[in-house]
């Protein structure tokens, strides 16, 4: 028997208990502190797999809107901002958007809402196209509404309409097709900059903006655009017929309002959406089946990576394989 500094005597192997007391209670909270940890961690993990699964089912029923519609009904197609590939008002949203539309038999008639300032050329000539296809397919008549603007190729897109109705301010027509860009040729020789291009074929760089314009170059596609012109005009002959009052400006770039484009045959009346699905189509409800990619689509693609990490995570944590 020993004692310590006080005087007191106490049992050599009394430290040692207490010490492996110590820290086998220090262990098992440090594991129970552990496991908590690690059940939170595969909680949240499934969470997240409950999120994305609750993500995929929105975009899929959000983008089948109006495809069980079966009442008599106005299908309704937007045509809004500019139409280019990498837009919202794409030649594949738009027709996807268009082929809903005209299968579904309860759709009496077809609406394209248009505001919009043009874009593509060959954009808007594929819509078109599948717009005089689908009409004659399904036999349904289509109407064009315009809001504010429907200007070179938005307009190129409503020459395919039975119809089309503006409002009297509306801003109709640019038929006409355009390439811009600049040149630099004057300033680098003020700033003292010399342009060392190398190009295998005499007209690869075409259009150089830091080089001199070439007047056999520009010839080309000015003739290029005459075409792509001609198209245009051909396209709005074709839809307009008799309606068409042609003079020297129909078809030189100029814009008109609503008013005027119906006194020159570029539009038959005024009418706003409701007044069409009401008076004209004859159906009041009105089904809207354009294509949108919806918030969870853009929050899918902004954080698809650390999104994808998580169901990596999660899936593993409860046992699965992703192959």
């Amino acid at each position: 028997m020993n004692q310590d500094h006080t005087g007191f005597a106490h049992e050599p192997g009394a430290d040692r208990r207490w010490e492996r007391d110590t820290i086998e209670k220090l262990v098992f909270a440090t594991l129970k502190e552990q496991r908590s940890a690690r059940r939170w961690k595969l909680f949240f993990r499934l969470l997240w797999l409950v999120l994305i699964a609750a993500l995929i089912w929105w975009v899929y029923t959000s983008d089948s809107v109006g495809t069980t519609a079966s009442a008599p009904h106005t299908a309704l197609v937007e045509i809004k901002g500019e139409i280019a590939s990498g837009a919202e008002a794409n030649a594949q949203s738009v027709m996807a958007s268009l082929r809903s539309a005209f299968e579904d038999k309860g759709a009496q008639a077809v609406v394209l809402l248009i505001n919009s300032p043009g874009g593509s050329p060959v954009q808007a000539g594929i819509i078109n196209d599948e717009i005089t296809r689908l009409r004659q397919l399904h036999d349904k008549p289509v109407y064009a509404v315009v809001e504010e603007t429907c200007a070179s190729a938005a307009y190129y897109i409503a020459a395919a309409a039975d119809n089309i109705y503006v409002d009297k301010a509306s801003l109709i027509g640019s038929i006409g097709v355009l390439m811009n860009g600049f040149g630099f040729t004057g300033l680098m020789e003020k700033i003292g900059v010399e342009r060392r291009l190398l190009t295998a074929g005499e007209n690869k760089a075409m259009l150089d903006p830091f080089s001199p314009q070439d007047e056999e170059q520009r010839a080309y596609i000015q003739a290029m655009l005459g075409q792509i012109h001609n198209q245009f005009i051909e396209v709005v002959k074709k839809g307009r017929g008799s309606r068409l009052k042609q003079d020297e400006d129909t078809f030189s770039g100029l814009v008109w309002s609503g008013q005027q484009s119906i006194e020159l045959g570029l539009a038959d009346g005024l009418g706003s959406l409701d007044y069409v699905a009401r008076e004209i189509v004859k159906a009041e409800n009105i089904v809207d089946y354009t294509q949108r990619e919806n918030l969870g689509l853009r929050l899918a693609k902004r954080f698809g990576a650390s999104i994808g990490e998580g169901i990596y995570l999660a899936a593993s944590s409860a046992g699965f394989q992703l192959k």
